[in-house]
């Protein structure tokens, strides 16, 4: 085995962020640049000798090249095994689960989840822990802390490794093992879920769509959804993974899974639609002519998880990030368990599943996942949602105007100003930072505020505090606005703007979510300046 040490120095811009590195794909491939990375994952976690990786990704532009150059920099450094999905292939959920299932060190997961890919588009790269779930803080802090230090890197020089079949390889003293992406993940769900009875929904004559938006889920959605539980054949749209993800943009939101939308809101429509993402990890739940936000998901799925098999015995709490609206409190709250509120970033939740605290976690950007994993997991949610809907035997419209009754609604928009000028949005946050203590009993756009803060997170597992995650502007009448820098994209900064209204009046359930937070939406401009400031007509994206 020819390993070589090849001489390089650090290179800005490689701080981790809630979900790994991401960048675009031709920063990635730019010399060293790779190569620096994936040695600082290795020297951040105390080497890789003798250990077990998982290894795979959602399969967009660069991702079977970089699997190789991670695989001979393995053997370089003395890994004994590496896990690796088919044809390079693995969905974030999956691939947490197979550390978990196998005991692993932990995985490189290749993905940059729900942005588009391509040449010319963006790449990521993030570690998971032993756990299955994301790197912790400090861990992520020794990752980054190395990428500022590192002086070269170990490699193996060598030819490819086989990853289209499956099978034991060697390359030099390590054993490359190549498994189906989706087995092991199809029997959890298998375990979790009353199969024979989605199968009886299935062959009731009732339809669904899923639109795998061209990504990972593709493969996963067509072996369970239509070869195990019946579903027709063509109900998986969209199915192939393809490295640009078909041209398109892989976030399941009613803006990019138009298609989708436009279906279940056809006169043809499916009795149920659902999208999922680049990686596998979030979802977008549609019934026919209805739209469900993610934070009303997550409030419906842990109101009826006892419907499922794996969480009959109860639920042992909820967690949800912050930003995500509240309406998930009141069911913890009827249920008699706790309800966590964590800052954006599902490692935030591992400790809390990990202790056995939360069963349930979920985010508004379209994560939901339970204790089964240590990742948000979108195929996961839609399983969830057919168990609990063979049970009720009622329309999607139905069931969330049911469950609106029974606990309110929580009138829910987010509004996304996408790659802003970094110094320009750092601004604006400081702007409304300064003034936030003056602000409790002055009125904002007619609108009284009641309080205003900035989150701080004290974990109660580890005693881990987290600040600045968010600036929350509360209203008299239930009104809640929250900004926040995104972590997600690859060029700029992307502002987020979460407005909320609870409504607890039957008769007033039913408007459009943006003229019901009319209101609030312009307090939130007029507390920013966020299209003054930036010139702009508006958010790029409405969900």
């Amino acid at each position: 085995m020819d390993i070589q040490t090849v001489e390089t120095g650090p290179i800005n811009g490689q701080k981790p962020g809630t979900s790994g590195l991401r960048k675009k794909t031709k920063v990635f491939m730019g010399p060293h640049f790779l190569e620096n990375y994936v040695q600082s994952i290795f020297d951040g976690i105390g080497g890789v000798s003798g250990k077990t990786l998982i290894v795979g990704g959602d399969g967009r532009y660069f991702n079977e090249r970089a699997i190789q150059v991670i695989l001979r920099m393995m053997a370089a450094n003395g890994a004994s095994r590496a896990i690796v999905g088919q044809n390079g292939l693995l969905s974030t959920p999956a691939a947490s689960n197979l550390i978990r299932k196998r005991g692993t060190d932990g995985g490189l997961i290749l993905s940059a989840s729900h942005n588009p890919g391509g040449p010319d588009e963006d790449f990521g790269l993030k570690y998971n822990g032993p756990n299955g779930g994301p790197a912790s803080e400090g861990v992520t802090d020794k990752i980054f802390a190395r990428t500022t230090d590192i002086t070269s890197y170990k490699i193996v020089e060598g030819e490819d490794v086989d990853i289209a079949s499956t099978g034991d390889k060697t390359l030099g003293d390590m054993v490359v093992e190549v498994i189906d992406p989706v087995a092991d993940y199809a029997a959890l769900m298998e375990n979790l879920f009353d199969f024979d009875a989605i199968k009886g929904l299935l062959s009731s004559g009732f339809t669904i769509s899923f639109d795998a938006m061209h990504a990972v889920t593709g493969p996963y959605a067509k072996a369970i959804l239509e070869h195990r539980l019946g579903a027709a054949e063509g109900s998986v749209v969209n199915a192939t993974p393809s490295p640009d993800f078909g041209g398109g943009h892989p976030d399941p939101n009613p803006i990019w899974a138009k298609e989708l939308m436009d279906r279940m809101h056809g006169p043809d429509a499916p009795d149920f639609g659902a999208a999922s993402d680049g990686d596998g990890d979030r979802n977008m739940i549609v019934g026919k002519g209805c739209y469900v936000t993610p934070s009303d998901s997550l409030a419906v799925l842990a109101a009826n998880a006892t419907l499922a098999p794996a969480y009959r015995d109860g639920l042992k709490g909820i967690a949800r990030s912050m930003p995500t609206s509240a309406a998930v409190d009141r069911v913890a709250e009827k249920l008699g368990i706790d309800c966590y509120e964590t800052p954006t970033g599902w490692k935030f939740f591992g400790n809390l599943l990990d202790a056995g605290r939360a069963t349930i976690c979920g985010e508004e950007s379209a994560g939901t996942g339970s204790d089964h994993v240590r990742e948000k997991d979108g195929l996961w949610a839609v399983l969830l949602w057919l168990n609990i809907l063979a049970q009720k035997r009622q329309p999607v419209a139905q069931l969330i105007a049911d469950h609106w009754t029974q606990f309110g609604r929580n009138y829910y928009s987010r509004h996304d100003y996408e790659a802003v000028e970094s110094d320009l949005a750092n601004r604006l946050m400081d702007d409304m930072r300064t003034k936030m203590s003056d602000l409790p009993g002055t009125e904002v756009a007619g609108l009284k505020v009641e309080a205003a803060d900035e989150f701080s997170y004290n974990d109660p597992v580890d005693g881990s505090v987290s600040k600045n995650q968010g600036l929350r502007f509360y209203f008299e009448g239930g009104g809640r606005v929250v900004f926040r820098l995104s972590g997600t994209g690859t060029e700029g900064a992307t502002i987020r703007v979460y407005i909320e209204r609870l409504e607890l009046d039957p008769s007033a359930m039913q408007q459009d979510a943006q003229e019901a937070l009319a209101p609030i939406i312009k307090a939130a401009e007029t507390l920013s300046r966020i299209r003054a400031e930036t010139g702009r007509s508006g958010p790029d994206v409405v969900t």
